[in-house]
């Protein structure tokens, strides 16, 4: 009976337009109210608490440091100064788009943030200078998602602060998945560029060593940056709401003295990372309330002992979940899809033996695949929409699917040898 209420809730309030924080809180509080003996007090004290934890606090500053970066033109210099360095490498320029969606992502947190960033500065010099426009887009799409995975990275700081994982282990999970990841797509780029149709323009001859000394010069203060944003943590010098203070304090100076940031774009910054909290914070109540009369209600126990009922081990429940979330990523945001699944599925992984760190980075990778996943690929409407429609959402689509693929393919090997994630945090 209370499976039929939370699908028919969640059907009926979707389906009626309702956002999906209303959708989710609305459903959760029926249940309390109808299955759970009317404990609805308890749910309201539960968004009470979870609202005014410090840790979450770093959700927002994150938010505003990578809307700082975007505002002031930080993300122009970085891909100018890295320019140089992939210009005798086979894709040439496209490797740029990786590497610099890489170092945005350990300072921004954020797949579209990082896509719009990189994008409105990538796009148009690549496909001036001859690229394909559709693989450009590919690449910037991709690289996007590597801001999710990254730290600091939203969704693992929200995963452990409302899961009651150590963000600060969920950071370093993150770090050489994304890593390893972010080398695959220089592989595939190099590839993809060796074999078949064109497409970026003609190699120089040789390196200028000059040029690129010159180029790694200019991007000096971003390491600064990181160091405030990651190295106080992994160091113990302060929290991550602390640190997230400290990058936004840091992002400020670097945009007045290093970009172009002035006090009007800065308050649009401002205006536009609150409007983006308010969004994840009425989630993050709907996810409240329904996490409770869930877990209440023993509903991810009986799943799992459904599940098991029809002879599936652990792995085959996790393969189950993972074509759950596949799905689901076609129709939904990726911190949406986190907040609305996890009263469910985080409590079935770890009552099977799963490591709560370990599925962070996977529940993460597997939004990111859901980034680039039509109909809702997030990356691929900010991305299209910085073309003016020069590349449509198919062509995109098709251009960012072997990297779809190879997002796919890190879930594999990463549940097949778990220590590739876990062997960092463990470490250190």
């Amino acid at each position: 009976m209370s499976w039929a209420i939370l699908s028919a809730g969640l059907l009926v309030f979707l389906g009626s337009g309702a956002v999906l924080g209303a959708a989710l809180g609305l459903t959760g509080f029926i249940l309390l109210h109808f299955q759970a003996g009317g404990a609805s007090a308890l749910a309201i004290n539960s968004a009470w608490n979870l609202l005014t934890e410090f840790t979450l606090s770093a959700v927002p500053l994150f938010i505003f440091l990578g809307d700082i970066l975007l505002a002031s033109g930080v993300s122009t210099r970085v891909y100018n100064g890295l320019t140089p360095l992939f210009r005798r490498i086979p894709g040439q320029l496209l490797h740029t788009n990786i590497a610099v969606c890489t170092l945005f992502g350990a300072v921004s947190g954020s797949s579209t943030s990082t896509a719009a960033a990189i994008g409105s500065v990538g796009y148009p010099e690549l496909s001036r200078r001859g690229y394909s426009p559709s693989m450009v887009v590919g690449t910037l799409a991709a690289g996007g998602t590597l801001g999710l995975l990254i730290p600091p990275s939203l969704a693992l700081l929200i995963y452990g602060a409302t899961q009651n994982v150590s963000i600060g282990k969920l950071f370093l999970a993150g770090m050489l998945p994304g890593l390893l990841i972010a080398m695959a797509f220089f592989a595939w780029i190099m590839v993809r560029s060796s074999l078949g149709s064109s497409v970026s323009p003609p190699r120089e001859d040789s390196m200028d060593w000059g040029a690129v000394g010159r180029g790694l010069l200019e991007v000096w203060p971003l390491p600064i940056l990181i160091f405030f944003v990651l190295g106080t943590i992994y160091m113990g010098i302060a929290t991550p709401t602390e640190a997230a203070a400290l990058g936004v304090a840091a992002s400020i100076v670097l945009g007045l003295t290093w970009g172009d940031l002035d006090l009007e774009k800065l308050w649009e910054a401002f205006k536009h990372a609150s409007m983006m909290f308010g969004a994840i914070a009425m989630i993050l109540i709907g996810t409240v309330i329904l996490s409770q009369a869930v877990s209440l209600l023993g509903l991810p126990r009986a799943a799992v002992d459904a599940i098991a009922g029809i002879g599936l081990d652990r792995y085959g429940i996790l393969l189950m979940i993972v074509l759950v979330y596949l799905l689901l990523g076609c129709f939904f945001d990726g911190i949406s899809l986190l907040l609305m699944t996890l009263p469910i599925t985080f409590p079935m992984v770890t009552s099977l033996g799963f490591d709560p760190v370990w599925f962070g980075v996977i529940v993460t990778l597997l939004m990111e695949i859901g980034m680039i996943t039509p109909p809702v690929g997030l990356n691929l409407f900010v991305l299209c929409s910085i073309t003016r429609n020069e590349v449509t959402l198919p062509d995109a689509a098709r251009a960012s699917l072997p990297y779809w693929m190879i997002l796919l393919a890190a879930v594999g090997i990463f549940t097949v040898f778990p220590e590739l994630i876990l062997w960092l945090p463990n470490l250190l």
